[in-house]
């Protein structure tokens, strides 16, 4: 663990005591590739996004390396009690669809000094959506190009929730295929870039219980062969 990047305690508790033996024991973790996160030094993280249970498979994944500041929808702070274990865990709140100055330079500021920055492309759960790629990646990688750009795939966490069936959590970190940010390249093109090469390796999962996002993938698909049709 690099002194430049401390594990909050918090975040040590959290994902390290109280949630790793859900993901570890339960979800039958398996962790590839953690030697492509870089221990310490700016670093921006982005994976895609299907369960809630995502960034805590991510960040108890990445625990033995760094921990990883999340950027995360601003309602999660106005659960009792969750907001102060965020705020110890150096977690970032977003409030999503308004530009948010505020969180965006935070997060620049934070990469500058050396964090790793989690970044999830499509901006929240998938729910079995085909979602385009939003703009604060490429935004980020452009404002502190130091930042090395590192892609991560999640799967199985939509089974968390689906007892007695047990999850199997896969969990893979990996340098992108097409490269580092270029200096041609546009937040939307990085962003499009990189959400596609994910969701070649991790494709969309649909969240909840089991009847319940069958009925989501199904609605969705037939609502994506309309659209075509019409087109």
């Amino acid at each position: 663990m690099s002194d430049a990047d401390p594990v909050p305690r918090a975040y040590r508790i959290a994902l390290g005591r109280v949630l790793a033996p859900v993901v570890r024991r339960w979800g039958r973790l398996e962790v590839e590739g953690l030697e492509h996160l870089p221990p310490s030094g700016p670093v921006l993280l982005a994976g895609n996004h299907d369960s809630y249970w995502d960034p805590v498979a991510i960040g108890i994944s990445a625990l033995p390396r760094r921990p990883i500041r999340a950027l995360a929808k601003s309602t999660l702070w106005k659960i009792k009690g969750l907001g102060r274990i965020l705020d110890g865990m150096a977690q970032i709140p977003v409030e999503r669809g308004k530009g948010d100055v505020a969180a965006f330079d935070r997060a620049v500021q934070e990469l500058r000094d050396g964090a790793c920055i989690g970044v999830f492309p499509e901006g929240s759960t998938s729910k079995g959506r085909t979602l385009r790629a939003r703009s604060g990646l490429g935004r980020l990688a452009a404002a502190v190009p130091e930042a090395e750009l590192v892609l991560v795939t999640v799967e199985g966490t939509v089974d968390v929730v689906r007892f007695p069936t047990r999850p199997r959590i896969r969990v893979r970190f990996f340098p992108p295929a097409g490269g580092q940010p270029r200096p041609d390249e546009t937040p939307a093109q990085l962003g499009n870039r990189v959400l596609a090469e994910l969701r070649g390796l991790a494709p969309i999962a649909a969240c909840g219980r089991r009847r319940k996002a069958e009925r989501r993938m199904r609605e969705h698909a037939a609502a994506a062969a309309t659209a075509d049709d019409a087109a």
